[in-house]
């Protein structure tokens, strides 16, 4: 089976989800070892660590709109 082609990465023009994904590596500092190798390279420690954080800041945003939506609905 032939390897899978690395598609470039454009830092610039990201989906808002991996826009959080690269943001964490970056705070991480994954980051240069993911642009230089991909994904494949972290170990599983890594990746778990990057999606706990990424879970952990989805439940405070979605914490934050359930919390201004009552807020709206209270005025």
């Amino acid at each position: 089976m032939g390897k899978k082609k690395q598609k470039k990465i454009d830092l610039n023009n990201l989906k808002p989800e991996e826009e959080m994904k690269y943001e964490i590596a970056r705070e991480l500092g994954y980051l240069d070892k993911v642009m230089s190798t991909g994904w494949n390279s972290l170990t599983a420690k890594e990746s778990g660590r990057i999606g706990g954080i990424i879970t952990k800041r989805k439940r405070e945003m979605k914490r934050q709109m359930e919390e201004k939506n009552k807020e709206d609905r209270a005025n």
